[in-house]
């Protein structure tokens, strides 16, 4: 460990005997990544020489985990460093704990994005990932009273050694002023934007390393700095907070991820953003990754610009004007290059999550944007005028701009080469519901592509003694070809096979327990059922339905109705954030962590029913927590849910999952058999019906003594005190509204439960099902999502070696 203590040493400027934890963690961590930067070197020089195709992945979100643990399984360093470790008297376990997750991402988004990379990397495949190095990210959840208060993530605190800032390279980026007609020399008239302000885009790069193959590709993350941070005139005449208010100014733009945006400051501050990181990821590209002098006629043939969802769209209008306004281009040639170089993913079915900006916000901020905006809208009209005569109403319809604002999720399909859904049933509705008019134009412009996860960090690291078990049966190739898991499926009939999963299930229990008691403070029952339901805190996610369903047993053996020994021991795990400005689901968190409070202390079904809810979910509980899930709770309302990725997590770690017909859920089912899976629900068409017909969910309440019995629970201030308002809006909610159907898929979720007692009575056959479900989950690799990405749209081979 000669470069350890070196790094500790002359690095962190220490003695071994006088380092702290901190100091040890950033040693260890920048001892790997002296051993990542080589290959990182080699791999940007190879992908120079051949000046190949490149994905240029534009997100606003990477939830990227701990990079400890991934670096050194990517380098295949985890002998050496425990075993070096080890005879320094030091632990690895402890050093990894020192490690603060980043909080660059808020869900399934951000996830999926660090899966991706992960995967572009593993298989050699050119990429840079774009996206904001936000200050404080995602803010870092307590609980007080039952109820989610947010607190700012310093995660950047105690130093982040993953990191190589490049000032050197920072991007002016403009905002504001107007626009105005130039004539060029060549007597060429043209439309130059004056910027009222501006900030700069300083580079944070870090290294995204494949998995033992020697390839590293490069995440870079932008921080907006003042172009004129410091005033000394003003700060010498006693104004000293004034002195640094372009600072200030400057630097919020990457201070938070998602700023609450219910304020017109919250809404201009996420474009602000949006603009900022697409604006500095463009020029970047061009600047620093083409060679000089590029013909750009030729930018189609070395980059794909993916738009992860409708946060990066306003990289269109901002390519046409780097190629208009800066280089000279002209429109039709400018617009024909741009729409060879985006494509689009729509991470969505809801028509709140599909952004859209008020003109007069984009007007003031990005003047020019909007001009070219309107052209690209008059155009795409003129040509579906033509092609639809006299059809004014499709015209209104796909209007880009329309009732004063600008749809982007439109702006991407027009300037797409592809749009795609992220599972079957979202591509599906994506064309026949979200965006029929377009499909219908351009029919061969949509695709589908399911999402996926990596099984590097979430088996292989995530889930060690699994990982093992499953090595030992069929040999290691499965970490990179996942598809091998289906070689499992004879084992599954293994009597001995099924005995050591049990064990391995086991341990994973023991381990979370141990993992959560230090920190949260909490006990968990390993010999009960781990019922999990891990996702953001949403709505449509019907986290209320799983609430009913505790609340319903909990009544149920309170009333005499069932035997507290009859009932199957389960612990009902929750992890969700909800949104700052979401009242209605921090309402709903209020409510989880009520009946908790008071299931938990109620002798009654004390070893029968515990609810937990660890506060911050993130990816490092993850880890933790999905190896030991055995059921999984996928319940959102038919047609509402993308994908879902947890759900892939989950199934490959074992788990059986009980959910709806929504997202990747029918993919699942399909692939590991209904007798493996627990459906309920209505059907996507069914959902529609009911709303059309006219949905009144009182007569749900009314006609279900159960559902009745557990609302009245609630409404009666059993779970607050005696206080019945504490939960009336939930109520209120559920009986007035429920949007969602919960109550209209209440009877149905329940008798699925029921069904999963039964089966989880039977271990063994649990077992079973549960060895199909991680052998018949191959297909929901993120290595086969990329795959799917490159032969359906990208078209971007791998550099491999000579």
């Amino acid at each position: 460990m000669s470069d350890f203590m070196r790094e500790l040493n002359y690095g962190q400027g220490v003695s071994l005997a006088r380092s702290s934890v901190n100091d040890q963690y950033l040693a260890l961590a920048r001892t790997v990544r002296h051993h990542l930067q080589s290959r990182w070197m080699a791999t940007l020089a190879k992908q120079w020489d051949q000046q190949a195709k490149t994905v240029s992945y534009l997100s606003a979100e990477y939830l990227l985990g701990r990079q400890l643990d991934n670096s050194i399984l990517a380098s295949d360093l985890d002998t050496i460093v425990e075993e070096g470790l080890g005879q320094l008297g030091i632990s690895l376990s402890r050093l990894r704990a020192q490690e603060i997750e980043p909080g660059l991402g808020n869900g399934g988004l951000g996830r999926l994005a660090a899966c991706f990379i992960d995967s572009l990397a593993t298989m050699s495949v050119p990429c840079v990932g774009y996206g904001i190095r936000y200050e404080y990210g995602i803010f870092r959840q307590t609980f007080v009273d039952g109820w989610q208060v947010e607190h700012s993530d310093p995660w950047l605190q105690l130093g982040n050694p993953w990191e190589f800032p490049h000032p050197e390279n920072a991007v002016t980026v403009q905002f504001g002023g107007y626009t105005e007609a130039v004539t060029e020399d060549d007597g060429v008239e043209r439309t130059r934007w004056v910027g009222d302000w501006d900030v700069l885009g300083v580079p944070y790069n870090y290294m995204v390393p494949g998995y033992r193959n020697g390839r590293v590709n490069t995440l870079r993350l932008w921080s907006a700095k003042a172009t004129r941070a410091f005033n000394l005139e003003v700060f010498n005449a006693g104004d000293y907070a004034e002195a640094v208010r372009n600072q200030t100014f400057a630097e919020k733009i990457s201070m938070v991820l998602y700023p609450e945006d219910s304020t017109p400051q919250g809404k201009e501050l996420r474009l602000q953003q949006q603009y900022f990181f697409v604006a500095c990821s463009l020029r970047d590209f061009i600047d620093q990754v083409l060679p000089a002098q590029f013909d750009l006629h030729q930018l189609p043939e070395r980059v794909i610009f993916q738009l992860n969802d409708t946060h990066p769209v306003i990289a269109v209008p901002e390519l046409m004007r780097i190629l208009v306004d800066d280089k000279g281009f002209e429109w039709d040639q400018a617009w024909a290059i741009t729409q060879q170089c985006f494509a689009y993913t729509c991470h969505t079915l809801l028509p709140e999550a599909l952004e859209v900006w008020p003109v007069e916000l984009l007007g003031r901020l990005l003047p020019r944007h909007l001009e070219i905006i309107y052209r690209i809208n008059d155009e795409f009209l003129d040509a579906v005028r033509e092609a639809y005569p006299g059809d004014e109403a499709r015209l209104r319809r796909m209007s880009i701009v329309s009732e004063g604002a600008v749809k982007m999720a439109y702006l991407a399909t027009v300037a797409g080469s592809k749009v795609n859904g992220v599972a079957e049933l979202h591509s599906q509705l994506l064309r026949d519901k979200v965006l029929p008019d377009f499909s219908e134009y351009w029919p061969d412009k949509f695709t589908n592509v399911t999402n996926g996860v990596t099984p590097r960090r979430f088996v292989r690291l995530a889930n060690k003694n699994l990982s093992a078990l499953i090595t030992d049966a069929i040999g290691p190739g499965w970490v990179t070809d996942l598809d091998r898991l289906s070689e499992l499926e004879p084992f599954a009939d293994d009597a001995a096979f099924r005995e050591r999963f049990r064990t391995v299930k086991k341990t994973c229990k023991t381990s979370l327990a141990k993992h959560l008691l230090a920190r949260n403070d909490v006990v968990l029952p390993t010999d009960a059922m781990l019922d999990v339901m891990v996702k953001r805190l949403h709505e449509y996610k019907r986290q209320t339905l799983k609430v009913l369903h505790i609340v319903t047993l909990y009544q149920q053996i309170r009333s005499g109705e069932l035997n507290a020994d009859d009932v199957t021991p389960r612990v009902f795990v929750f992890g969700a954030k909800a949104a700052p400005g979401y009242r209605m689901a921090k309402q709903i968190i209020g409510l989880i962590n009520a009946v908790g409070e008071t299931v938990n202390s109620d002798p009654l079904v004390k070893g029968r029913l515990t609810v937990v809810f660890p506060p911050n979910y993130n990816v490092t509980l993850a880890e933790k927590l999905i190896p030991a899930a055995d059921l999984s709770e996928q319940i959102s309302l038919a047609g509402k849910e993308a994908s879902g990725t947890g759900n892939m997590k989950l199934a490959l770690n074992g788990a059986l999952t009980i959910g709806t017909d929504d997202g990747a859920n029918v993919e699942i089912r399909k692939l590991v058999g209904d007798e493996n899976f627990f459906l309920f629900g209505l059907l996507e068409p069914e959902v529609e019906a009911l709303f059309a017909s006219g949905y009144t969910p009182a007569s749900y309440y009314e006609s279900d003594p159960q559902l009745r019995a557990a609302i009245d629970l609630i409404a009666s201030g059993t779970f607050s005190g005696g206080d019945r308002m504490v939960f009336e809006p939930v109520v209120s909610n559920l009986l007035g509204d429920d949007r969602f159907l919960a109550l209209a898929d209440y009877r149905s979720y329940i008798d699925a439960q029921d069904r999963v007692d039964k089966a989880y009575a039977d271990q063994d056959a649990w077992s079973r099902s549960a060895i199909l479900n991680v052998a018949r989950s191959g297909f929901f690799s993120s290595d086969r999502a990329m795959r799917n990405y490159i032969d359906r749209i990208w078209h971007t081979p791998p550099v491999l070696d000579d």
